[in-house]
């Protein structure tokens, strides 16, 4: 599975993130570009601020964790955590721009030895992290066809 902390894997998602455009056209879904690299941070800033000390919700452990971590895209269309959304409209430029700098300040911490549980899903190995951000950035990207 890759993985945000794989320099090879996370030169693509580099690659993929610079060939977005303000224009790109949506395949599922009912976000905006704008609003989905907006919504795209968040995971990425959990875990670089690294904050939480919850074991997380009981339920998304037991039945949503182990999607995370298999090959299989995530599917089309499910659905978004209301933190995680707005109905906003969201500057394109300044929040691909945003993404781009947490992506990369993401990668850079591919030597960190110790992380805080994920505020949803708990604890999560060093390993776990970086294909969690991988998988939702590849979903994403998937998502407005690049």
């Amino acid at each position: 599975m890759k993985s945000l902390f794989n320099n090879q894997d996370f030169k693509e998602i580099m690659e993929r993130l610079n060939n977005l455009k303000h224009d790109s056209k949506r395949q599922w879904g009912k976000m905006s570009v704008g609003q989905m690299v907006w919504h795209c941070q968040h995971p990425l800033i959990v875990a670089i601020k690294n904050r939480d000390k919850g074991n997380g919700n009981i339920f998304a452990r037991l039945f949503f964790k182990k999607i995370l971590f298999n090959d299989r895209p995530f599917k089309k269309n499910m659905p978004t955590p209301s933190q995680l959304k707005t109905n906003e409209t969201k500057d394109f430029s300044v929040e691909l721009e945003k993404l781009i700098l947490l992506t990369k300040e993401m990668h850079e911490l591919k030597n960190r030895k110790s992380w805080n549980p994920h505020p949803l899903f708990g604890r999560f190995t060093h390993e776990e992290w970086g294909k969690m951000q991988y998988k939702h950035l590849n979903h994403h990207l998937n998502q407005f066809g690049v």
